[in-house]
């Protein structure tokens, strides 16, 4: 009992004694029992992200799309078991839904190890005949849809566009072969309507060395199109093989927008050995002057200078009083001059010069000089 002022007191200090002690325990567990929920989190649909890298090349009749694959869901959460891709085309302006898809690509499976791992994927569409058009302006439109396992999707990808042009047919009837001047390639293509305007062809030729791992191989040139193709190909080695082929470009453009470029389908392959048995230029100019120096008579010979890439030197030749003519240089001249310091006063002498290449090719002789000597 707390009876009177002084009991109240009492009271009060042993409960407040109490308290300091209980009261700490007793916040903590209705802290820890009665804590207010969070917001509750509605339930994963799964929907893959949409696909942002879409990228499209076309070539001939044929589509190549690519992208990267969606590792997770709109959520953020991995994605566990992927549907498949749809792969969307319109000739619309806009893609605003799939409709019927032109392909699928079946989901992959991702190593769990790697949670984020980028997987590449690509489809290659053919185009029907009804979607190419002679006009230039004309476009087809891609995009992809991914799907989850149960067909759902959260929306299409980033579109990309190709050009709806219709494209030539490659050259037949091709050959490559070795020549002095280079690799001759040629080739005949069958008549074409005439371009609408803003709308050109050419050709685009391919070079590979066989057994390289550059299988794509390298442009080697361009030339314009026409009924048949001839191209010379001078950037290449001698004495290796090599593959070439060739594809009709059809070129776009649409107002002040950088042109547009299509390629057809590509011609056959032909093969051919860059053997070298091409001798350099015959030397030409070829002139003879007698000097003397402390009693000492020389033939001086000058020459214009051969301009082949793969010229190593010269040879010259003397012929004496009609008789035999015969090589004066020991060793290669690798300069158009040379001095013959074997020479007899009362002689005339003829000379003549021939130019050798790195293989050893050598051209026929020049002209003749002749000289004498007093």
């Amino acid at each position: 009992m707390c009876a009177g002022v002084g009991g109240l007191r009492d009271c009060f200090l042993r409960w407040q004694k109490v308290a300091s002690v209980f009261l700490p325990a007793i916040l903590l567990l209705t802290a820890v029992s009665c804590g207010a929920p969070g917001v509750p989190l509605p339930p994963s649909l799964h929907l893959p992200q949409p696909v942002s890298d879409l990228h499209a090349l076309r070539k001939g009749d044929k589509v190549h799309l690519t992208w990267t694959a969606p590792t997770r869901t709109t959520d953020r959460q991995l994605i566990r078991q992927a549907g498949v891709i749809q792969i969307c085309r319109s000739v619309e302006a806009t893609l605003s839904a799939c409709g019927t898809p032109a392909g699928e690509v079946s989901a992959l499976q991702r190593n769990p190890q790697q949670k984020d791992s980028k997987i590449s994927q690509e489809f290659v569409d053919h185009l029907p005949g009804a979607l190419l058009t002679s006009d230039p302006a004309g476009e087809i439109v891609y995009a992809v849809s991914a799907l989850n396992s149960e067909g759902r999707s959260a929306g299409l990808s980033n579109e990309v566009r190709v050009p709806a042009i219709s494209t030539l047919m490659p050259p037949q009837d091709m050959h490559a072969i070795a020549t002095a001047k280079g690799i001759e390639v040629t080739g005949t293509s069958a008549d074409a309507p005439a371009p609408a305007s803003g709308v050109r062809y050419f050709y685009r030729i391919y070079r590979r060395e066989k057994g390289s791992d550059n299988a794509a191989g390298t442009i080697a040139g361009e030339a314009p199109w026409k009924g048949s193709l001839r191209f010379v190909d001078h950037a290449f080695s001698w004495e290796k093989t090599y593959l070439y082929r060739v594809t009709v470009v059809t070129s776009v453009t649409r107002g002040q927008a950088p042109g547009i470029q299509v390629e057809g389908d590509d011609s056959r392959e032909v093969e051919v050995f860059a053997h070298d048995v091409f001798p350099p230029a015959v030397p030409s100019g070829l002139q003879a002057m007698y000097s003397a120096v402390s009693g000492q008579a020389f033939v001086d010979l000058v020459w214009s200078p051969d301009v082949d890439t793969d010229l190593d030197g010269y040879n010259v030749y003397r012929m004496e009083d009609g008789g035999e003519s015969v090589k004066i240089n020991p060793q290669l001249v690798k300069t158009p001059a040379f001095r013959d310091a074997n020479v007899k006063a009362g002689k005339t002498y003829s000379y003549s010069v021939s130019a050798v290449d790195v293989r050893g090719n050598e051209s026929a002789r020049s002209e003749a000089a002749s000289e004498s000597v007093p």
